[in-house]
């Protein structure tokens, strides 16, 4: 017991370290217009380098860690995304800039669904230990602005090849991962109990996560300007907003893995889309200091289903693992990126609320998506719930 959770500590460790690299390319975007006077539409090439080719390419990695398990992938990929950041301010080629981000890009793929299949591996069926690995990413993710403002102000662009210290931190770390592993082997870890893959399950999660990908990423993109309008108070209201945005995230994802382990994972995740309709709309329609109550809610609902999302896709395709985490943690979740613009534009024509008006129906179509879905059973799952045990673990209040 103590080994595999010593495996999650160093998971949701590097995995901080490596969605640094995700959130970095956006936060670098400021300097690179002021230092190097790209134009908007330049620097918006280089976020769409990374992000795009990352969450394309991520599912094929993930079905190379369906066929072999490559535990040596999560060092090597982590030194990709750290290194691609990291050279990304060396030079003034714009090529050369594209190409070292594109490099991030697929480090950050190659990543994910090799640490989302160990990552399960370890926690085994307990979905708070899943918590803790996708909190570590959370974290990361929302802590890259404030390490890119303060590496490029120690010396501006020039400066980025300091970033790369964390993919060296987190490289080092996962040395040690491989050795719970046992010896790398053709193979998945999930399904040997003959269980067959259900894709009609799988597209109906996946179609949910991409509603909910696209409420977050409008969210986080506009959040602050909206606030700004609609609560007053300037940067700081702004600011504010997106660090409430990020904090209920944190605590979501813990709480989810929490609630997860008391009732059926399919119960948590839709209760959880469903109150985000109510959120949402408090977001959009509330005035005043107020609006601060619904950020924090939103947040918290959006992101008490993230770690449940993945060991759902796991499960309903227990012979695709690595596919599984490859679509849930990138293909699915890009959709809010490619969404962005659009919100964007909607903006530019009529109004920031009016843009965001649409994002309050998008979890109540997520929720209908839902409404079809059972837990998965897993064969010798021992249900968390005093006296309960049986097929799935949790199958029996699947219907909650």
């Amino acid at each position: 017991m103590s080994s595999q959770r010593n495996v999650i500590r160093l998971l949701s460790a590097g995995h901080a370290c490596v969605d640094v690299y995700q959130g970095a390319v956006a936060a670098l975007v400021p300097f690179f217009v002021s230092e190097r006077e790209y134009t908007y539409a330049a620097a918006s090439g280089i976020v769409l380098a990374a992000s795009l080719l990352s969450s394309v390419v991520q599912p094929l990695f993930g079905m190379l860690t369906d066929r072999w398990r490559m535990p040596w992938l999560l060092p090597v990929s982590t030194v990709a995304a750290g290194g691609g950041v990291a050279l990304s301010g060396v030079g003034g080629s714009y090529a050369v800039t594209l190409a070292v981000v594109a490099v991030s890009g697929i480090g950050v793929a190659a990543y994910h669904p090799e640490a989302a299949r160990v990552a399960r591996r370890a926690a085994g069926g307990d979905h708070s230990a899943m918590g803790w690995f996708s909190l570590g990413g959370n974290i990361g993710f929302a802590a890259a602005p404030l390490l890119v403002a303060a590496v490029v102000a120690t010396g501006g662009l020039r400066a980025s090849p300091l970033l790369a210290v964390p993919a060296l931190a987190a490289a080092v770390l996962y040395v040690a991962v491989p050795r719970t592993e046992g010896r790398p082997g053709p193979g998945p870890a999930v399904g040997a109990d003959g269980r067959r893959d259900d894709w009609r399950s799988f597209a109906l999660l996946s179609g949910a996560i991409m509603c909910r990908s696209v409420v977050f990423v409008g969210l986080s993109a506009f959040i602050s300007l909206y606030v700004r309008q609609r609560a007053g108070g300037g940067e700081v209201a702004g600011t504010a907003a997106l660090f409430v945005l990020y904090l209920g995230g944190a605590v979501g994802t813990v709480a989810g893995g929490r609630l997860a382990n008391r009732y059926s994972r399919v119960t948590v995740v839709r209760r959880s889309y469903a109150l985000s309709v109510l959120a949402v709309a408090g977001v959009v329609l509330v005035p005043g200091p107020a609006l601060y109550v619904f950020v924090a809610l939103t947040s918290a609902c959006l992101y008490v289903p993230f770690s449940l999302h993945v060991t759902l896709g796991q499960d309903y395709l227990p012979r695709h693992v690595g596919t599984a985490g490859g679509v849930t943690l990138g293909l699915a979740i890009s959709v809010g990126g490619i969404a962005g613009p659009a919100i964007g534009a909607v903006a530019d024509a009529a109004s920031l609320r009016t843009a965001l008006a649409p994002l309050i129906v998008l979890p109540g179509v997520g929720w209908l998506l839902l409404r079809p879905l059972r837990e998965p059973e897993v064969p010798g799952r021992v249900d968390a719930r005093p006296g309960r045990t049986g097929q799935g673990g949790r199958a029996a209040s699947a219907g909650r």
